[in-house]
């Protein structure tokens, strides 16, 4: 799941836009476009309408994939006001943020109730967290341990495949070395729904990279959230969210001191990444941090794609589309099938089944499908063409031979693999990591891992100046071909 909080707040990274928006007066600007060969598609489109069918047939034709900017030019202007009041001169980035206009912003925005207890801190503590924890119930804190061994277990088998190594090159050693940036700020959204899974992904898979320190950030924590940090191990909680969050792990926060001196609140350090998806603030304040500090993506709604063909189970396919939708209401689930007779079966499920949903979850998941839709394909290799054209956040297979397509698959954040292998599984700790690529960047990226924690460093090292003399004369004779007579004379330093 881009975690599945992108799935609540987020922009479009690339927007996917489809011709439902033509029966709901959307203007098309984004980034599913319309091919123009279809003379029929707006009657297509009102027909479809009428019949009451929930997921807009399409036709492979009639589906683009275009980019998008990630960032929305309002929320950049916000954001960097934000992040200019935080500090005391925001000409320079060297300035940590000021606690009490950390504190005004919170105040102001919601973060933190003006009166009451709380009120007047913006941290929360791992007491606090513990007795957030001790206040579930044996089940909750068990599925909460349960879900925390397993994607600790996945993220340090990762950890483990990548390593210390080096080779002989002439005259000496090259090699790597691999080790953990040293403070870690993890974002979790606490919008429409709590977070606690998210907390885990986040902050674990830094701890089992080796970070010494690790900062969560997560707006009205509710006790799941707090408790979740708890178990994951998190240093220390703020209880910010937006670009206030942001920028208070990009640049660390002074300690808040009393008339007399004494800290009252406890320093926050600058972070070397920050990672999490949330809302466009967040989005756009991590777009100016990055460079100061590393960041792992500008991620956009959630998305879920599920290649089925005759031979799968509509129910479980409807049921799969509709957890994604009612994550937000621009999130997308997509339906590629070679089969008519299973879109149409999905379809009716769909109907049926997102009627039965509580609110809100049933608004969102419907306003979500109005956005969404189905593809029917002339074979199984179209719908797998389909989906690498796309390379949508969650890629579930559901056929005859799954292992077999997949296998085939190139392009997407996750994939799932079978009928038994639900999307949410994902969402709630199998192992891997739920913060995915969303909007088409499955194509040359991969979703949340130790490895965003992780500097891998060259080092190479000459013993033998005899044996390194072709390997010099190489790099004069390459340094004058590129006209860099510097270069040139700094090798000619080193003949024997």
């Amino acid at each position: 799941m881009v975690h599945r909080a992108l799935k609540h707040f987020t922009i479009h990274l690339q927007t996917f836009l489809i011709s439902s928006q033509l029966r709901n007066n959307i203007p098309i600007t984004g980034a599913f476009s319309i091919s123009s060969t279809s003379n029929n598609l707006k009657n297509t489109v009102i027909k479809n309408t009428n019949n009451n069918i929930m997921l807009t047939r399409r036709t492979p034709q009639q589906v683009q994939l275009e980019i998008k900017d990630p960032v929305d030019p309002t929320a950049l202007t916000q954001a960097k006001a934000i992040l200019n009041e935080l500090r005391t001169d925001s000409s320079t980035q060297q300035n940590a943020c000021v606690p009490e206009a950390l504190l005004t912003i919170a105040h102001r925005l919601g973060d933190i109730p003006k009166e009451g207890n709380g009120s007047t801190s913006y941290i929360v503590s791992p007491s606090q967290c513990h007795v957030a924890f001790d206040s579930l119930t044996d089940d909750e804190r068990k599925s909460l341990m349960n879900i925390h061994t397993r994607v600790k277990f996945f993220a340090e088998a990762q950890r483990k495949s990548v390593v210390d190594m080096e080779v002989d090159i002439p005259g000496g050693k090259a090699g790597q070395s691999v080790s953990p940036c040293r403070a870690a700020g993890c974002y979790a959204p606490g919008g429409r729904y709590p977070l606690p899974s998210s907390v885990i992904m986040t902050v674990v898979t830094a701890r089992a990279a080796g970070c010494p320190y690790v900062v969560l950030a997560t707006p009205r924590p509710a006790p799941i959230t707090l408790a979740a940090a708890h178990v994951a191990g998190a240093d220390i909680v703020l209880c910010v969210g937006g670009a206030q969050a942001i920028g208070s792990m990009a640049y660390g926060v002074n300690a808040m001191l009393d008339e007399k001196g004494d800290e009252v609140i406890p320093a926050v350090p600058p972070c070397d990444v920050i990672v999490g998806p949330g809302n466009k603030w967040v989005t756009a304040a991590k777009s100016i941090v990055n460079g100061y500090c590393g960041i792992d993506m500008l991620a956009g709604p959630s998305e879920v794609l599920v290649i089925a063909d005759k031979t799968a189970d509509a129910v479980i396919v409807a049921a799969d589309l509709i957890a994604q939708a009612e994550h937000d209401v621009v999130a997308r689930a997509i339906l590629v099938s070679d089969s008519e007779e299973i879109i149409d079966a999905v379809d009716k499920e769909v109907t049926s089944q997102v009627e039965s949903l509580p609110e809100p979850n049933r608004s969102t998941a419907k306003e979500a499908l109005k956005q969404s839709f189905s593809i029917l394909c002339k074979d199984i290799d179209e719908c797998i063409a389909m989906s690498d054209k796309l390379a949508p956040e969650h890629l579930e297979i559901q056929t005859a031979n799954s292992q077999e397509v997949a296998d085939r698959c190139a392009n997407y954040g996750g994939l799932f693999i079978g009928t038994n292998c639900a999307e949410v599984l994902g969402d709630y700790g199998a192992g891997p990591n739920h913060t995915l690529p969303t909007g088409g960047t499955g194509r040359y990226t991969g979703g949340l891992s130790v490895f965003n924690f992780l500097r891998i460093r060259t080092w190479m090292r000459i013993d033998d100046t005899k044996e390194c003399q072709e390997m010099v004369e190489d790099s004069v004779r390459m340094a004058r071909l590129e006209g860099l007579e510097g270069h040139a004379r700094a090798a000619e330093a080193r003949r024997l």
